[in-house]
């Protein structure tokens, strides 16, 4: 039983006890569902916007400031050059092969010497093909014999014809002769007609064989000079075969194809020299080019005319491509610079040589200073320092031409923007940078 169930029955009576209102219960009031939901989204979106902000993303990337070059984009004049490093080369090299195989016998000059165009230089010996010349040669004399021998008989048979055909045309001309005297003796019957139709029968006879002869004579003309001209053919081609033996042999006996200085002649008395081995070269004296490699990218702006300067010695030369060889190996291919006056006295080859290789005329353009930046990108994009100095964004842009300092841009930069021009490594995926100054 309650407290308050006692008091009121050891009262007797109905009234409450003095201060029964004051014991209530009293009930808490709960906050709204609906208001928890909210509060609960709300700090949630928070916590979403926090972290977006301040976590790292798969397109953007903290790096360390120092390691980076930022430069300036500037207006100013483009120099349309191209830089080389180039090598002095001799401007023609002629190279001696062993034609002939053979035993080195002996040694007419020495390498690096100064020689002149058929200068004996080394002579080497071949039994085998001294042999084999030899019965060549034999041969072809035999040959050559056995042809002179038609040629006599053809000439033989053409004299015995001219002599058939001259009898025929003497026997004609008594055959016609006795006619002409029968005939008017036969008239006037001091000559029988037997004797006078014999006449008649002999030159028509004769007249009849010197046709036959001629026919003869002429057939046989043909055929003879078809046979000479066969056989003279047929000879010259012997004696050619002959030379070329000949010729062969000679081979055996170095000689210098062109004057100029002789280099790599390394061979030895008594060495055995294979045929078509490389014996060594000619290079043309008091004649140089440059050689220069050229990065592929100016493949399409290098060509044969351009001219380029190079200072040697204090002074200025200009030289002129002078060929352009269109084979691109690793990445670079290969051009000819030839001096357009006198060339410098001291350059040796094998020498290397600055020089600048002129593309285009210079222009005022908006230029952005050369870095690795643009062979990771190829020129298409840069990341552009944001005005506070913090972070970088990526930006599409267009470059035009290039030399060893600056860049042309296009498009996509405007003088007084700041561009990171180091290597992109890395960072190539990316579309915003964060710079750590720590």
């Amino acid at each position: 039983m309650s407290l308050v169930e006692l008091r009121s029955t050891s009262g007797g009576g109905s009234d409450a006890v003095s201060g029964g209102n004051m014991d209530r219960v009293v009930v808490r009031k709960k906050i709204d569902k609906r208001i928890l939901i909210a509060g609960g989204g709300a700090a949630a979106m928070l916590l979403i916007i926090f972290f977006w902000m301040f976590a790292p993303s798969a397109d953007s990337q903290t790096v360390a400031k120092e390691r980076l070059t930022i430069s300036a984009v500037e207006q100013g004049v483009f120099e349309d050059f191209l830089p080389l490093r180039a090598r002095v080369a001799p401007l023609l090299t002629v190279y001696l092969d062993a034609v002939e195989g053979g035993r080195v016998e002996q040694m007419m000059v020495e390498d690096g010497a100064q020689v002149t165009k058929g200068q004996l230089l080394a002579v080497l010996s071949n039994a085998d093909l001294q042999l084999s010349t030899l019965a060549r040669q034999t041969e072809v004399e035999q040959q050559l014999n056995n042809m002179r021998s038609q040629e006599l008989a053809l000439a033989q048979t053409r004299s015995a014809n001219q002599r058939d055909l001259n009898q025929a045309q003497t026997e004609l001309a008594k055959a016609r002769r006795q006619h002409d005297l029968y005939e008017p003796l036969a008239k006037r019957g001091f000559v029988s007609s037997k004797v006078y139709r014999d006449s008649r029968d002999d030159l028509a006879f004769q007249n009849k064989r010197l046709e036959i002869l001629r026919r003869s004579v002429a057939q046989d003309e043909a055929l003879q000079a078809s046979q000479l001209q066969q056989l003279r053919a047929s000879a010259q081609s012997l004696r050619s075969g002959l030379d070329i033996a000949r010729g062969s042999l000679g081979q055996l006996n170095l000689r210098a194809p062109v004057s100029g200085q002789l280099s790599g002649f390394s061979i030895q008395l008594g060495q055995s020299v294979q045929q078509g081995e490389r014996v060594g070269q000619i290079d043309s004296a008091g004649r140089s080019k440059l050689e220069a490699d050229v990065d592929e990218y100016y493949l399409g702006r290098v060509n044969v005319g351009q001219t380029a300067t190079a200072d040697i010695d204090g002074k200025t030369y200009r030289l002129r491509i002078n060929k352009v060889y269109p084979q691109v190996r690793n990445g670079q291919f290969k051009v000819d610079l030839v001096f357009l006056e006198a060339e410098p006295s001291s350059i040796q080859r094998g020498q290397t040589v600055q020089l600048k290789v002129t593309l285009g005329d210079s222009a005022r353009a908006v230029l952005i200073p050369a870095g690795a930046f643009f062979n990771d990108t190829g020129g298409n994009w840069v990341f552009v320092v944001d005005k506070g100095g913090n972070s970088a964004t990526k930006r599409a842009v267009q470059l035009g031409r290039r030399n060893a300092d600056y860049i042309e841009v296009v498009s996509g930069l405007k003088p007084g923007e700041r561009v990171i021009t180091s290597s992109y490594s890395g960072l190539i995926d990316k579309d915003r940078l964060s710079f750590d100054s720590e």
